[in-house]
Order: structure tokens, then sequence, then C-alpha cells
């Protein structure tokens, strides 16, 4: 898991601003009686946790394969992703809809207002440090794709699971501003309450968002088409090989592929020659691409990976994608 060094900087720098937020904001809330101001200290500390439980679980990713686990342990950040995204929407979402429809049916004006703005301005400048630095690691790993393409192909959940919550925690703050100046403007304490239920629409829709993306990581995502085709080049050179038919690829985490290799090897070469090239193949995939860090071969015609191959392609519907 050594390429996780960058992914650990965005967590830590989440970390250290959403602590201090939450405290300042619990502070804040007690102090002014403010609905959103509590609804975004929920949101905050919910944020702090995930951040631990993502570097619990890209430390608990690292371990090597055991007897129980002879793949490895990479999908536990998989796992921890997902359970990140059941407490945005269970703890953040929950508790901020929970004081906004309290603060609704039983509303109390906000005491000493210019705090709750102090505040905010505060969480804000802070929250937009930890997104920037979120915000340059996701640009440098999503090259030059598309923003919702780079999600939706990425292996590592770490980085743009980091992103997206200090959007949402940007998006949380502007309305919570909103909701607190309406409701001094206007006279109308329920507009303090409706901001917090603004705050947990934003929370669960990013919720729903990565809860989605984890469940593709943990059902076992494939290597991308380039890694694919890269690794049946390498196959093809040697000279034993026939034709290397297709690659069946699943990631156990970000730097981690199972691979399974059809080949159809010559028809000359004996068992301890096809045993030779296996050898070479493997030695040669582990000096060219660390990534796969397992590989199974398996001497099958072409004809008959093409019917195997035919059969997936039927079995496929886009519509559970």
């Amino acid at each position: 898991m050594a390429g996780h060094g960058g992914s650990k900087k965005v967590i830590y720098a989440a970390l250290a601003g959403n602590l201090a937020i939450a405290l300042t904001k619990f502070a804040a809330a007690a102090f002014t009686g403010s609905s959103a101001m509590l609804s975004e200290g929920v949101h905050s500390l919910v944020d702090t946790g995930n951040g631990g439980l993502l570097l619990y679980g890209m430390h608990r990713a690292g371990r090597p394969p055991d007897r129980s686990h002879p793949l490895g342990h990479g999908r536990e950040l998989y796992f921890w992703s997902f359970i990140v995204a059941l407490l945005v929407f269970a703890l953040g979402a929950g508790v901020s809809f929970y004081e906004g429809v309290v603060h609704i049916m039983a509303p109390e004006p906000v005491a000493n207002v210019r705090v709750n703005y102090v505040v905010l301005g505060l969480s804000f400048l802070f929250e937009g440090s930890s997104w920037y630095v979120a915000l340059t690691a996701f640009r440098r790993e999503k090259g030059g794709l598309g923003w919702f393409e780079a999600v939706r192909l990425s292996k590592d959940p770490s980085v743009y699971t980091v992103l997206f919550e200090d959007s949402a925690a940007l998006l949380g703050l502007i309305v919570a501003f909103a909701g607190i100046l309406a409701a001094e403007v206007f006279a109308m304490p329920e507009l303090d309450g409706a901001a917090s239920i603004g705050i947990a629409l934003i929370l669960g829709s990013t919720a729903i968002f990565l809860a989605r993306e984890s469940k593709g990581l943990l059902i076992g995502e494939p290597a991308s088409p380039e890694v694919q085709k890269k690794v049946l080049a390498i196959v093809q050179r040697d000279p034993a090989v026939q034709r290397a038919n297709g690659v069946l690829t699943v990631h156990m985490g970000p730097q981690e592929i199972v691979a399974g290799l059809s080949v159809e090897f010559e028809d000359h070469l004996t068992a301890p020659e096809i045993e030779a090239c296996v050898e070479r193949l493997e030695a040669l995939l582990k000096t060219e691409m660390p990534e796969i860090t397992r590989l199974f071969v398996k001497p099958q015609t072409t004809g008959t990976w093409e019917r195997r191959r035919k059969l997936i392609d039927a079995a496929s519907d886009p519509a559970l994608d």
C-alpha cells in the first residue's frame, strides 16, 4: 500500500481541520442556540471520525496475505469506505434532519448571531484549505478524465471520499449561513431549522453517491482496459505463447490486482516448457506491472475463450451497473 502516501496527507489535513472546526461549532451552537450551527458541528464531528476510519482501513488493507486471506486484505479499505458513507447518512444527515424538524416545530430565536457568522467564516476558511488539498490530489490522480468519470473509474476511494465530504461541508456552511441570516432578517427562527434540513439533504445525497461507488469496489471491479491491454501485450511477447486470448482482472485494492490469463501455448511445447513459460510471465509482470499481485494462467484454446467471453457478454446487463 505504498501508493497511499498522498492519500494519507489528504486525510491528515482533513482530520486536523475537521476536529478544530467541530469543537468551535459546538461551542458556538451552545452559546447561540442555533440549530444549523449544531447540525454543522455534528457534520464536522462525523467527518473527523470518517477520516480516522479511512486511515484505519488503509492500515488494515496494507497487511500481507495469510492463510485466511490468501489474496490479501486490500478490500478492507473498500469496506471502511462503505462504512464512512453509512455514517455520513445515518449520523450526519440523520441528526441534521432531526434537529431541523425539532427547531421548526419549536422555534427559538438565535442569540448572539454574530458569533455564528464569525465561526462560519473561519470554518469556511479551514474547510476550504482542506478541500483544496484534496482537490489538488484528485486532479493529479484523474489526469485527463472528467470529474465524475474519474470517480467512477477510480479504485482508490480515500482521496475522492475526502473531496466529496469537504465539498458537502462547504455547501453546508453556505446553507447554514443563509438560514441563520434569513432567520435574523425576517425574524423567523423556523428558517434556522430549515437550514438544518437543507444540510441533511446535502449530506444524504453525498452519502448515497459514496455508498454506490464503494459498493462497486466491494463487489469487485476490473482493472482498466489500458491495464488489461498492457498485460496481454507483455504475455504475447513470449515465444512460447501462440496467442494471449484474454485476461480477467479484479481489484483487491487500489494497487492490488488479481489477474487470470487465458493463454494458448505453442502446440509442440512439453509440460516442463509450459511451466517455464508461466514462471517467465510471472517474473516479467512482477517487474513491469507490480500492481499485478496474483497471476493465474489457464492453458486454453482461442475458440474456448471466445465462447466463454460471449456467454459473459450475453449475461451482462447495463441496467445493473
